[in-house]
């Protein structure tokens, strides 16, 4: 029987300071990182993610950032595929493989063994969807697959049109098709978190630092250079001020909504990750003493 691979996972909500606990993790214990982070693997999307710099990495070698463009669909499976290669290729230099992210289904399907079906991309049937809006969508999908609905944000309309997508393919609902298998990793979960007050304070800061840093330009220079394509219009950071852009808001109400959005989606990912019952959070003091 071959030995299983010790991996780190380091999660939490956005703005619980994965990102340099991470790099700091790694430098102390020879590792590298993998990002599992839905947003972080398209080209482009830098301050509007919170993607690290090169000078945040600090000489540390990250995977799966910056690997598809945003008109490019990435699903779970890919991501599942390229992240194990990346853990094999950590393996082979000796090194420890590090997961640090916050998308909770990239994690759960990497590290907890759930097998998620890999379809052909249906286009006509995408495009079929797209018509309605998201709360329709999301109605629709709670009367085929209860389960699968509420597991996904009512306004994530690219992620509920791939889930009625897959069902209307299998003729079964989504929950019923996903299936648990062994996967050869052992894993360390470790988690990140603070007061939701304080949490909520860290979000509003990096908002501010991203109008700062320039989100407004960048989000025109997306559009310039892509279009509306999905992956930008429906991307917190992005959406909202694509709404000051279209002279739907002034700018001030457009950042107040991006942080309500980015707290609300703190919220889902916590609700997500506490139904992990081997994270152990906010023990990292002890753990960077290594």
């Amino acid at each position: 029987m071959l030995k299983k691979i010790e991996i780190t996972a380091i999660v939490g909500p956005t703005a619980s300071g994965k990102t340099s606990f991470a790099i700091d993790y790694a430098r102390k214990n020879n590792g590298e990182i993998i990002s599992a982070d839905s947003r972080l693997v398209y080209k482009g999307f830098d301050i509007g993610t919170a993607k690290p710099t090169a000078d945040e990495m600090q000489g540390i070698e990250h995977y799966l950032i910056d690997i598809v463009e945003p008109f490019e669909s990435y699903s779970v499976a890919q991501y599942v595929n390229d992240a194990q290669n990346a853990i094999d290729e950590i393996v082979s230099k000796g090194k420890l493989p590090i997961i640090a992210g916050g998308t909770g289904l990239y994690l759960k399907a990497l590290l907890e063994g759930y097998d998620f079906p890999e379809m052909e991309i249906n286009y006509e049937f995408r495009e079929s969807l797209k018509k309605f809006d998201s709360e329709y969508l999301h109605d629709e999908l709670t009367k085929l697959d209860a389960e699968t609905a509420k597991n996904i944000d009512k306004n994530d309309k690219k992620k509920i049109i791939r889930s009625l997508e897959v069902i209307d393919a299998l003729k079964r609902p989504l929950s019923e098709v996903r299936g648990k298998k062994e996967h050869p990793y052992v894993v360390e979960w470790i988690g990140l978190n603070f007061p939701r007050q304080e949490l909520y304070e860290r979000i509003n800061k990096r908002v501010d630092s991203m109008i700062e840093l320039g989100l407004v330009e960048e989000t025109r220079k997306l559009l310039e250079k892509y279009g509306r394509v999905q992956n930008l219009i429906h991307t917190i950071g992005y959406q909202e001020i694509i709404d000051f852009l279209d002279g739907k808001m002034p700018l001030n109400d457009a950042v107040e909504k991006l942080k309500q959005n980015t707290r609300n989606y703190a919220k889902r990912q916590l609700t997500w990750f506490r139904k992990n019952e081997n994270i152990k959070w906010n023990c990292y003091p002890e753990k960077l003493k290594k």
